[in-house]
């Protein structure tokens, strides 16, 4: 039986673009080669496509401060030919190789926010994890709270502001009081999020986050514990046993999430009552469907004195080797590979479903 060809595809155009670099490679040893043969695709951050082998495309592989993506690598792009999709090579013209799903783990802008799943679907490709609609909205911060609220789910406090527009401060901060979030609306990561507590910190945070994108949103500052879920299916996901996140630093920043392991105590297992965790269990689906998600998703929650908060979803989460989206469902009986053939079968079933739709009409 011929193996399944998987095209592996990280990097990107995005502040995540490490972190993407790391996510592959943990994926790309923990696929069964004797399942696939993975092909792999380097985004580079000027959006040309890279193909190569491990050895050729990852430099410093596994590092997230250091790792880069080889761009003296043969460059390629993705096309439909009679309904088989193809990389060809960009200097030749010639085929590389067929790709029967793609598996994005390009995290951020222009690769989880619906863009690369947009053109995904043009070529006719299978692939992994949500759809457009679900990857766009879950990237977006705004639309995503502004869906959360109109679904009733329980969400702290926000504005959202425009690049350019009047903003009035005293406003916010009399309605948000300090400390404060400031976060650039289309990001992920913690990428370009700062706490502030005063008004000259909220300004410099603000500059910082219009750097990233023209939408910012400010929060306030919810106290209790970070609540993680992870979610995984399509039509009838499934929740996995919620984790937590313990802080030592001031918040969950880029830094402690993928540099400096000792700034956060990932839990993989919270420390919560059958209760409460059947509530963000069935939160955490909810959230998934209320936002059209397929594949997967890892959904961030504060549990308060006041009760359990929505914050928000991560579409495409980190696969690193401490990321919390694969080590909760290890944790609920799903280890790390089984984890991968699934996902990637959700992919292959979506496209089955979708290509029975009918695309003509005659009146």
């Amino acid at each position: 039986m011929a193996k399944l060809k998987v095209g592996l595809i990280f990097g990107g155009k995005s502040g995540e673009h490490e972190v993407s670099l790391t996510s592959a490679y943990s994926i790309y040893n923990a696929l069964d080669k004797k399942k696939y043969d993975v092909k792999l695709i380097g985004i580079d951050k000027g959006g040309a496509w890279h193909t190569g082998s491990a050895k050729e495309l990852w430099i410093n592989p596994g590092k997230t401060e250091s790792t880069k993506l080889n761009t003296k690598t043969p460059e390629i792009f993705a096309i439909n030919k009679k309904g088989k999709v193809y990389l060809v090579n960009l200097k030749n013209g010639k085929e590389v190789t067929s790709i029967d799903i793609f598996f994005p783990i390009t995290h951020g802008t222009y690769g989880e926010d619906g863009c690369l799943q947009g053109f995904l679907e043009l070529i006719g490709a299978a692939y992994v994890g949500p759809g457009v609609l679900g990857s766009a909205v879950g990237m977006d911060k705004d639309v995503m709270k502004r869906l959360f609220k109109d679904a009733g789910l329980t969400i702290g406090k926000f504005f959202t502001l425009l690049k350019g527009e009047k903003h009035d401060l005293k406003k916010i901060i009399n309605s948000l009081k300090f400390p404060i979030f400031v976060k650039p609306a289309n990001l992920g990561s913690s990428v370009g999020v700062s706490k502030t507590r005063n008004l000259k910190d909220l300004k410099k945070a603000m500059s910082e986050a219009f750097q990233y994108d023209s939408k910012i949103i400010l929060e306030e500052n919810l106290k209790g514990r970070e609540i993680e879920c992870s979610v995984l299916g399509n039509e009838k996901p499934i929740a996995s046993i919620p984790g937590e996140i313990k802080l030592k630093s001031d918040f969950y920043s880029y830094d402690a999430k993928y540099i400096n392991a000792d700034d956060a105590l990932p839990i993989p297992r919270a420390d919560l009552n059958p209760k409460m965790a059947k509530q963000v269990q069935e939160a955490a689906v909810n959230v998934f469907k209320v936002l059209n998600c397929e594949g997967m998703g890892r959904v961030d929650f504060f549990l308060t004195p006041k009760g359990l908060y929505v914050n928000e979803i991560n579409t495409l989460p980190g696969f690193t080797n401490i990321s919390m989206y694969p080590k909760m469902f290890q944790q609920s009986g799903i280890p790390y590979p089984k984890l991968l053939d699934k996902l990637i079968q959700f992919g292959l079933d979506r496209k089955k479903r979708n290509d029975k739709l009918k695309r003509n009409f005659k009146a």
